[in-house]
């Protein structure tokens, strides 16, 4: 595979365990600082809002070589992954957690175009997948692995180990990925022009919508799973294995259909696909073989809805591409914060534990339907 893009999916796999390696651990680093798990859940919160405040910045570096400021990024994350690790209490660790979010949402909008430019003719999507592929892989083998390490060690050697990726990420670019001159500058007012068409705000209500119907049911995956399903906690790390090989396989093979068909209509019928797939969730919640089958196709549609889009944005977002993929990333996370939340609400409500994947229907159905408009209005124009 091409060196150039596997240096990028290192870069990735880090933001990976960074972002989602926190859940695992989080009753442990509450008990290790003293705090409630409440408390300890804004760590959480701190990355997202790094990664909604650093993606802007791009509007700044925008003059920068494309390479030197994957390399800048890539610095970032190793020195913000340091402080967590070395954080001496909760207050420098919430600063940490904050900065080493900056350069997540900036990573995957610059790596994108990196990547089309990296890439073969017609192999645009696919590449992009190799991007994302960087946090799949976190997910499968990243995220267990910190919990592990957590357990074993301390809840500060998995962040050690996301700083000595960004090293690690930094040296292979440094490497293997050619110079390439800056985007043209469009100034200011011209980074957000993409956003006075249509197009754009489609790709985006199919990745928050898109994200959101699975997200629904997946942030509670843990009590779904022992509460109604039967497994044993113990079992958890294996359920979550499957979780990421469904990313896995879900990432490359929506990057290859997206590379042969239109990503619109690839991405439209996943989120379709999800549509049916939510209430058979809900009504085989306590079968165990089901389960654990929709454990693995859920997370694929996810990220087979994801990946595509992050490679199309910059189609669309002509004079502020790395902005318009840094906003795909702001989508996802407020995708996920806001699926949690409603996912939450139906359980409150008394609709019972198996109650969120309910709730992702009408988020599928406005996903898909966002995503079908995308194709039929702009196919020829490459969505």
């Amino acid at each position: 595979m091409n060196k150039s893009l596997l240096s990028l999916a290192i870069g990735t796999f880090a933001l990976g365990i960074a972002e989602f390696g926190m859940m695992g651990i989080l009753n442990d680093v509450a008990t290790d600082l003293d705090i409630s798990v409440v408390k300890a859940g804004h760590l959480i919160s701190a990355y997202s809002a790094g990664v909604a405040v650093g993606s802007p910045f791009l509007i700044i570096l925008r003059k920068l070589p494309l390479r030197r400021l994957m390399l800048l990024l890539a610095a970032v994350i190793a020195l913000g992954n340091a402080m967590v690790a070395l954080s001496p209490g909760y207050n420098v660790l919430l600063i940490a957690r904050f900065i080493s979010g900056l350069p997540h949402g900036a990573f995957f909008g610059a790596g994108a175009i990196v990547c089309s430019r990296l890439a073969g003719e017609g192999k645009g999507a696919s590449a992009v997948a190799v991007l994302i592929g960087g946090m799949t892989v976190a997910n499968l083998i990243g995220v267990p692995g910190s919990t592990y390490l957590c357990n074993l060690v301390s809840w500060r050697l998995p962040f050690a180990v996301v700083s000595t990726c960004g090293v690690l990420a930094f040296i292979a670019m440094r490497t293997f990925v050619r110079v390439l001159a800056p985007l043209p500058d469009t100034g200011i007012r011209g980074q957000f022009r993409f956003l006075s068409h249509l197009a754009p705000w489609l790709i985006y209500g199919g990745v928050f919508f898109g994200q959101a119907s699975v997200y629904c049911w997946l942030s509670y995956i843990s009590p779904i799973m022992t509460d109604v399903t039967g497994f044993t906690n113990a079992s958890m790390s294996y359920i979550m294995i499957i979780v990421g090989a469904g990313m896995v396989f879900g990432n490359l093979f929506a990057g290859r259909l997206a590379d042969r068909h239109s990503p619109a209509l690839v991405t439209g019928i996943f989120a379709a696909i999800v549509v049916i797939l939510m209430p058979l969730i809900y009504l085989f919640a306590t079968d165990k073989i089901p389960s654990l089958v929709f454990s693995f196709i859920a997370p694929a549609l996810l990220f087979g809805i994801g990946g595509p889009l992050q490679y199309i944005i910059v189609r669309f977002a002509k004079g502020g591409e790395m902005l318009g993929g840094a906003g795909i990333q702001i989508a996802f996370n407020v995708s996920n914060a806001m699926a949690a939340i409603l996912g939450g609400m139906a359980i409150h409500h008394g609709l019972g534990l198996a109650s969120p994947a309910l709730v992702g229907i009408p988020c599928a159905v406005i996903g898909a339907t966002s995503l079908f408009i995308l194709y039929h209005k702009y196919h020829t124009q490459g969505a």
